[in-house]
């Protein structure tokens, strides 16, 4: 009960507050990066989320890639790193009202993954965005995971951007951030989740990406075998 109630304060900050700050950012198109860092740290501190942090934001990495579970890894991350981060999303997520809103007053990338010019259009907006200093964000899964023992398949963009553009990397794993928060189930539990920076590097070899996807899936099951060790001790 006490989640639901929770989730559902959670929903009522967002309906109350990410408007206001949808229009701010249309207003004041400079600022949009701190606006989105202060009302996510609000969040943060209004909720009292708890996270286990281990290792370091790399501040010069350019592309960060990172498993998706939750809602609360873009939250984190927005409170968290000190980069006007650009986040890449499906195009459908777009389409909601307020939602939609908010991805595109700080100019977030949407992409459509059914067509196939896709490819071209991620590319110009990304130029666009590391041109302006921003930091790429993907979720190489390209959905939520259900936050189980293993990563989803990684898709093919996060490596055509990053080898594209000579992208300096730094691999992010979240473990734990699905059973805090879960908007859609209107679970809320607030749990301490993990987070762990990976160190950065500029890929080197054609197997880079098999590699990563394998270190991320290493990196992520240790986390899991630790978090819920302590949650079920």
């Amino acid at each position: 009960m006490v989640s639901k109630i929770r989730a559902f304060s959670a929903i009522v900050y967002i309906a109350v507050v990410i408007p206001f700050c949808i229009a701010l950012m249309y207003c004041f198109q400079k600022s949009h990066r701190k606006i989105r860092a202060i009302t996510a740290k609000v969040f943060i501190q209004i909720f009292g989320v708890k996270a286990q942090v281990f290792g370091e934001i790399d501040k010069e990495a350019r592309i960060l890639v990172m498993n998706h579970q939750s809602f609360m890894d873009v939250i984190y991350l927005e409170a968290m790193h000190p980069n006007n981060l650009c986040w890449i999303a499906k195009k459908e997520l777009g389409k909601p009202f307020l939602y939609g809103h908010a991805l595109k007053a700080p100019k977030m990338i949407l992409i459509d993954r059914e067509s196939k010019k896709e490819m071209v259009h991620l590319l110009k907006e990304a130029k666009d965005r590391l041109q302006n200093g921003r930091t790429l964000c993907i979720f190489p899964e390209g959905t939520r995971s259900l936050g189980g023992e293993k990563l989803l398949p990684f898709k093919s963009g996060a490596k055509v951007l990053t080898e594209h553009f000579g992208l300096k990397v730094q691999p992010v794993v979240f473990c734990g951030t699905r059973k805090c928060l879960d908007i859609g189930a209107m679970h809320f539990s607030n749990e301490a989740f993990m987070v762990k920076y990976l160190p950065s590097f500029v890929p080197e070899g054609e197997d880079w990406f098999v590699e990563l996807k394998e270190k991320m899936q290493k990196e992520y099951t240790n986390l899991y075998s630790q978090l819920f060790a302590v949650s079920n001790s």
